[in-house]
């Protein structure tokens, strides 16, 4: 079953001292090209830009991470295509390649001027999270509960004229009714879970879950295990399987996909490596959802929103 993965932070793995550079085809990576060879995949790559840098400085990060991408996709040829809109997607599936999609987490480096969302359409960027955790100039993730900044609000508007969808993951409440009162177009939750399943303030609100259904938007299951279930301890298939049944009595069969967070997160023995995910698919069918609705989670809700929305 192919699968196409809303949501990892490989591509800015090797900050990390213990990890090589090319990170998309590192055998210690979570997702590694070498590991899903077999299966039709799509992954998006959010270049990660942390809290509290510059502007110029969240500029340069991006722009050294989106060359390291680059970079690599060209070393991997014979393995990745990078690609744009779902036509792509499906050509990098149907030559044998793994579909790679640049997005970026941290919309902080659009302080140094709303100019630059150009640069990001030019350089094949599909979606952007307006803010991480902390506080920047666009608005504020779950740490405190300021909505978006009036240049946030003409972020969101210029990031949709460019064809980039804003992705409201990491966003707190009051961000997100600000984004409903400006957005136009469906708009992205790329690692996001339910906050009735699990009272996390990173998680989505039933109200928060409805308005991206109504509004045709789509939503990346988080496999972080203090996203899934609350207590400390590890998370399984169970309680990713209770996150998708709340999702679904709220009507989110067509706006549900996968956004594993891969190598951006310590996850759960059960998911700690892409290899792992056809088993979660079995799971599921074994849990009594069918095939039709597991391949929709899988990539079929993921792949139309791309086909619908990145022109």
């Amino acid at each position: 079953m192919p699968v196409f993965d809303l949501h990892c932070d490989t591509l800015t793995a090797f900050m990390s001292p213990l990890r090589c550079r090319d990170t998309l085809n590192d055998p210690c990576s979570a997702f590694a090209l070498s590991k899903v060879r077999a299966i039709p995949w799509c992954q998006c790559c959010a270049v990660f830009v942390p809290d509290g840098l510059t502007p110029q400085e969240a500029l340069g990060y991006y722009r050294f991470h989106r060359d390291s991408f680059r970079r690599q996709v060209e070393k991997c040829h014979d393995q990745a295509l990078a690609c744009t809109t779902a036509r792509e997607v499906s050509a990098a599936w149907e030559q044998g390649k793994t579909a790679l999609v640049l997005t970026v987490e941290n919309g902080s480096l659009l302080r140094a001027g709303l100019e630059h969302v150009e640069e990001l359409r030019r350089d094949g960027v599909r979606m952007l999270t307006l803010t991480w955790n902390g506080e920047n100039a666009l608005g504020s993730g779950h740490e405190t509960d300021h909505g978006l900044t009036p240049l946030g609000k003409e972020a969101v508007r210029t990031l949709e004229e460019a064809g980039i969808t804003v992705d409201v993951s990491h966003l707190n409440d009051a961000g997100f009714r600000d984004v409903l009162d400006t957005a136009q177009k469906p708009f992205a939750a790329s690692h996001s879970n339910s906050r009735a399943v699990c009272p996390h303030r990173r998680n989505l609100e039933d109200w928060q879950i409805q308005e991206i259904v109504m509004r045709n938007c789509i939503i990346g299951l988080n496999y972080y295990s203090p996203f899934l279930r609350s207590g400390g301890n590890e998370a399984t298939f169970d309680d990713l399987y209770r996150h998708i049944c709340r999702f679904l009595e709220l009507g989110a069969e067509d706006c549900l996909a996968l956004g594993s967070d891969f190598d951006g997160a310590d996850l759960p023995p059960c998911l700690d490596d892409c290899r792992k995910v056809p088993a979660l698919g079995e799971y599921l069918m074994d849990r009594g959802l069918g095939r039709p609705l597991v391949e929709k989670l899988f990539w079929k809700n993921a792949l139309d929103f791309a086909q619908k929305n990145w022109q």
